[in-house]
C-alpha cells in the first residue's frame, strides 16, 4: 500500500510521460473549480498545432481537450444532483468512471471521528457489510478521515498480495476478487475530513497519473458540494427529529378500541405549516382524538416561517390536551377554547382542527370542526362523510362557532381523520381528494379494512401524489380509530 500526504502531493500533470498508458501526454493544469482556465489556455496550444507538422502533437492535445471535457462533463452532473444519498452515489460512480474501476465504496465521516454507514457502487450489501469488519486500525478509509497524518491518496496495486495492508482486508479482497485499489478523501480546509472514498479494480492495477489528476481534482471540486449537503442532511435530520418529538410516541390502548396513525412529514425547507395529531386518555375512561394543521406566519404564508409554525404546532397541540381533560366531552367547547388561546398568543397564525370525544365501549362519538377536512367512517357497506358542517379555521374570524356531531359507531366501524395535504395528495383538487380517499377506503380489501395499521398504509399507498415535482408543500397525516 502506497500513502501520499499533503506534503508529497501527487506529481504534478507536466510531468507525466507523453507515452504514459491511457494519458494524452499529461493532463494541462486545471485552476479548480474553474474549468474555463484550461479550455481557454488549449485553444492558443491547438491553434500552434496547426501549424505543426507533427500528428502526434495534434493527438496529445486532442487528448487533453478530452480529458477535460470529461471532467467538466462529470462535475456538472454533481451540481445538479440534489440530495445527500444522491451526491454521494454520483461521487463514486464519476470516481470509477474517470478511474477506469468499476466497484468503490465511500464513508462520511461520524461527528466523532471514523466512518460512518458505507455507500457502495458496484458492491451488494454483503460486500458492504464484511468491509464493516475490516478493524479501524486497518482500515483504508479510516486512514483518509484522519484530522492528522491524513494522506493525499492510498493505492495498492494488488491488495490479495499486499504486505501493507491488514489481514482481514487481504482476507475479503481474495473473497470478493478485489484487485488493486486507490483512495482519496474528500476534503475542505474549513470542515477537514467529510468523507473517504475508495475505488476497486477487478484485477491488480493502478491508474494512469492522468486517472489520478482528474479522479483528484473532481474530488476537490466535489467537497465543498458534499460539505453543504451533509450540512442541509444535518439540519434536516435534526428538525425533524424535533418536530417528531412534538407528537405522541405512542397510541394509548383502550379496550374496545383500536388505534394506528401515519405521518408523512413535508421537508421544512418547503413546508407551509406543520401538522398534529393525538389520541388523549382522559379520566373517565373515553378518548379525544384529534388532527390539526398551524400554518405560517398568517394567511398566504409561504415557506419561510416552517419552523415557526413546526413551533407553534407544538404550542397548540399542548394546549389542546389540557382543554380535553377539562371539557373533553364537549368538542366544541375545546375548540373554542383553543381559538381563543390562539388569538391570544398566536396572533399572526391560524389553524384548522377536528376533535372527536370517543367513549369506546358504547361506541359513542361527539365531535367538532374548524374549517378542517371531514372525517371518514369505514363500515361494512362503504365509507361516507362525517360532516362537521362549514366552520372557518381557528384565528380567522372575530368570533368562532360551530354546532357538533354526534353519533354512534357499528361494531367493526373505523373513524379516520385526516389532514388537507393527504387530500391534496388524492387528487388534483382538495374536493376531489377528499372523494377520492372516501372512495379509496371504501374499496379496500376486507383484511385491510379490518385493522386500522393497515388501512392507514393502503391509503397512503393508493392515493398516488400528484405533484410530479417531489416539491410537497404538506405533510401527510391519517388517524385511524377502529371499534371492535
Amino acid at each position: 500500500m502506497n500513502e501520499s500526504h499533503p506534503s508529497a502531493a501527487l506529481p504534478s500533470a507536466t510531468t507525466a510521460e507523453p507515452g504514459e498508458p491511457g494519458c494524452a501526454g499529461g493532463l494541462t493544469v486545471l485552476d479548480l473549480p474553474d474549468l474555463t482556465g484550461p479550455v481557454d489556455a488549449l485553444d492558443g496550444a491547438v491553434d500552434a498545432a496547426r501549424t505543426a507538422p507533427s500528428a502526434a502533437v495534434q493527438d496529445r492535445l486532442a487528448g487533453r481537450l478530452s480529458e477535460i471535457t470529461s471532467l467538466h462533463e462529470h462535475t456538472e452532473r454533481l451540481a445538479r444532483t440534489r440530495g445527500l444519498a444522491a451526491t454521494l452515489d454520483t461521487v463514486l460512480a464519476s470516481g470509477a468512471a474517470l478511474l477506469g474501476a468499476r466497484r468503490g465504496v465511500l464513508v462520511t465521516r461520524r461527528p466523532g471521528g471514523g466512518p460512518g454507514q458505507p455507500v457502495g457502487f458496484g458492491l451488494d450489501r454483503a460486500s458492504l457489510g464484511a468491509l464493516e469488519t475490516v478493524p479501524t486500525e486497518q482500515s483504508l478509509l479510516a486512514r483518509l478521515l484522519r484530522e492528522r497524518d491524513r494522506p493525499a491518496q492510498l493505492h495498492s496495486r494488488d491488495l490479495a498480495e499486499d504486505p501493507a495492508i491488514g489481514a482481514r482486508l487481504r482476507e475479503l479482497a481474495v473473497h470478493f476478487g478485489l484487485g488493486g485499489a486507490y483512495g482519496l478523501p474528500l476534503a475542505t480546509a474549513e470542515d477537514g475530513p467529510l468523507a473517504a472514498a475508495l475505488w476497486f479494480y477487478d484485477e491488480p492495477a493502478e491508474p494512469t497519473g492522468c486517472q489520478r489528476e482528474l479522479a483528484r481534482h473532481y474530488c476537490e471540486i466535489a467537497a465543498p458540494l458534499l460539505a453543504k449537503q451533509l450540512e442541509a442532511d444535518r439540519i434536516s435530520r435534526t428538525t425533524e427529529a424535533l418536530r417528531r418529538g412534538l407528537l405522541p410516541d405512542r397510541l394509548p390502548q383502550a379496550a374496545g378500541l383500536r388505534l394506528a396513525a401515519r405521518l408523512v412529514p413535508a421537508g421544512l425547507e418547503r413546508s407551509a405549516g406543520s401538522d398534529w395529531y393525538d389520541a388523549i386518555p382522559l379520566p373517565d375512561g373515553t378518548i379525544g382524538l384529534t388532527v390539526g394543521s398551524v400554518s405560517g406566519d398568517g394567511p398566504g404564508a409561504g415557506p419561510g416561517s416552517a419552523p415557526g409554525a413546526a413551533a407553534a404546532m407544538g404550542r397548540v397541540r399542548a394546549a389542546l390536551r389540557a382543554y380535553a381533560v377539562l371539557e373533553g366531552e364537549d368538542p366544541v367547547s375545546v375548540l373554542g377554547d383553543l381559538e381563543l388561546l390562539l388569538k391570544t398568543t398566536e396572533p399572526t397564525r391560524s389553524a384548522t382542527a377536528v376533535y372527536a370525544w370517543v367513549e369506546p365501549e358504547e361506541r359513542r362519538i361527539t365531535l367538532a370542526g374548524a374549517g378542517h377536512c371531514p372525517p371518514v367512517l369505514v363500515g361494512r357497506h362503504g365509507a361516507e362523510f362525517v360532516e362537521t358542517s362549514l366552520s372557518a379555521p381557528l384565528g380567522m374570524l372575530t368570533c368562532w362557532e360551530a354546532p357538533g356531531v354526534e353519533f354512534t359507531a357499528e361494531r367493526g366501524d373505523t373513524l379516520l381523520l385526516y389532514t388537507e395535504g393527504l387530500a391534496r395528495r388524492c387528487g388534483p383538487t382538495l374536493h376531489a381528494g377528499q372523494a377520492n380517499l372516501r372512495r379509496a377506503a371504501a374499496d379496500a380489501p376486507r383484511d385491510v379494512r379490518i385493522d386500522p395499521d393497515r388501512l392507514c398504509a393502503h391509503l397512503l399507498s393508493v392515493c398516488p401524489a400528484p405533484d410530479t415535482t417531489g416539491t410537497a408543500t404538506d405533510d401527510l397525516m391519517l388517524l385511524a380509530a377502529r371499534f371492535e
